[in-house]
């Protein structure tokens, strides 16, 4: 049976602030730029979301797309409006760029994919600025 990939595309809105408390202020503008305005900012995120794997020779799915939306919508939904930085409690810690939010959010999402095995996260942060992330 062939290998393939479906992908599912996800939307949620958050806010956050790049941030590094290790630094100074002056530091973190100089770096973060207005990403670190201490009174946060948002963004409207998108998500694909895809698995590789076998069909099912009797569905011919590899996995339901709504079974795939609904455990994504588990882990954005801890993330859709709201502050990356205050209240989702799998990012304490974490400063919230687009390459550090692709990571964990492949951390909470990959052992909950129902079938197939999770391949590729790929964030889309604003239409011009993405991180991808493959589990390496």
């Amino acid at each position: 049976m062939p290998k393939v990939r479906v992908t599912r595309r996800v939307h949620f809105s958050a806010a956050h602030r790049l941030h590094n408390p290790a630094l100074t202020d002056e530091e973190n503008a100089r770096i973060y730029g207005p990403c670190n305005h201490p009174n946060w900012h948002g963004h409207n995120y998108e998500m694909d979301v895809t698995v590789e794997g076998e069909p099912d020779p009797r569905t011919g799915y590899l996995v339901d797309l709504g079974e795939l939306r609904d455990v994504a919508d588990e882990v954005i939904g801890q993330m859709d409006h709201r502050n990356l930085n205050l209240d989702v409690p799998w990012l304490q810690g974490v400063i919230p760029s687009t390459e550090n939010l692709v990571v964990a959010i492949w951390n909470q999402l990959a052992p909950r994919v129902p079938r197939g095995r999770l391949a590729r996260i790929v964030l889309w942060e604003t239409p011009r600025n993405y991180a991808e992330y493959t589990g390496e």
